[in-house]
């Protein structure tokens, strides 16, 4: 899956669009690397998200094209800084 929707569907970033914008922003790394939009995402990897002062680390847990909002929080786990 894309990480730009992959940080939709899980409901990390609420829009895709906002979600491509932040990867090309530079605001997003995965597995420590600055990602494109279009960067291929798979379970075990980590998420990094910088939002002004703080930053998020996740790491994906479950890769599902759809999720209902109950099950979004289940496609990731944040982890501690």
């Amino acid at each position: 899956m894309r990480l730009d929707k992959f940080l939709k569907v899980s409901r990390l970033i609420k829009r895709r669009t906002v979600a491509k914008d932040a990867c090309v922003g530079e605001k997003i790394y995965l597995n420590g690397k600055m990602s494109k939009p279009g960067a291929e995402v798979k379970i075990g990897d980590i998420i990094e998200i910088v939002f002004g002062d703080r930053k998020i680390r996740a790491e994906i847990l479950n890769v599902n094209e759809k999720a209902a909002k109950d099950e979004a929080k289940e496609m990731y786990k944040i982890l501690e800084p």
